[in-house]
């Protein structure tokens, strides 16, 4: 079975569509969000609405729990705020509702899907260093064999091997060694901070054994003006053309 794995889409619709299609001629059997289907960007209903539609699972994230209600945010920055608190005030009372049921964590067998660090889905907490995926080697037991997360918007990937050894995998395609656990930060469709501008996906071969990322481009000027003629940070608009 292929499965396309998709996260932080951050109400960009161009980026969106053209992820979705990019899925649709690989033809995996199954979709997954790892949420923050919501904030920052400004087409928050449409993309809802493709997620809903397309993804059979999506999970939880902070974004989408602060909309929700369902986390406090007043720490976060001013812009962010206002960008949670701009959606909150948009979005149709069906899309709230479903923001409202989803699940932070989902396992199924070998694959582990959450927002943040799989284990402390709601925490939120980052794992985009060899620090952060060090500190969860002692607890590897709790572990998928291989955990999908976004949240950071950063395509990383960690091997954490029977012994305790932690090793960063940077290759854009690898496969899986036996005995491994392995946590796969799968980037972001809407609002990239690794350097790329290009909208980013993950294809998981659960037959094959086999990771890859995918970068797609997209209308990054369109989903910027939509961002500049709402009532948001013009910072959230700027940064989608260098991609951090």
């Amino acid at each position: 079975m292929r499965l396309a794995i998709l996260s932080d889409v951050h109400a960009n619709l161009e980026a969106l569509t053209e992820v979705l299609a990019a899925i649709d001629r690989e033809r995996p059997q199954r979709i997954v969000c790892l949420g923050d289907v919501v904030g920052y960007g400004a087409s928050v209903d449409e993309c809802c609405a493709l997620v809903r539609e397309r993804a059979e699972l999506t999970v939880l994230g902070n974004h989408d729990a602060a909309v929700a209600g369902r986390m406090e945010y007043g720490f976060y920055y001013d812009a962010a705020r206002h960008a949670i608190d701009w959606t909150a005030s948009r979005i149709a009372e069906e899309h709230l509702a479903w923001l409202r049921g989803l699940p932070y964590v989902h396992r199924e067998g070998p694959l582990g899907f959450s927002h943040g660090s799989p284990l402390a889905p709601e925490t939120y907490d980052y794992v985009f260093a060899i620090e952060q995926a060090r500190e969860l080697a002692p607890r590897a037991g709790e572990l998928a064999e291989i955990n999908f997360f976004g949240h950071s918007h950063l395509t990383k990937v960690f091997a954490l091997g029977p012994g305790g050894e932690v090793a960063e995998v940077v290759a854009p395609r690898f496969g899986l060694r036996q005995g491994y656990r392995y946590l796969v930060s799968v980037g972001s469709v809407g609002q990239p901070r690794d350097g790329d501008n290009r909208a980013c996906f993950v294809l998981y071969d659960t037959e094959r054994r086999e990771v890859e990322f995918r970068r797609v481009a997209y209308d990054i000027e369109t989903a910027a003006q939509k961002i500049f003629d709402a009532d948001l940070a013009l910072n959230f608009g700027k940064r989608l053309f260098l991609g951090v």
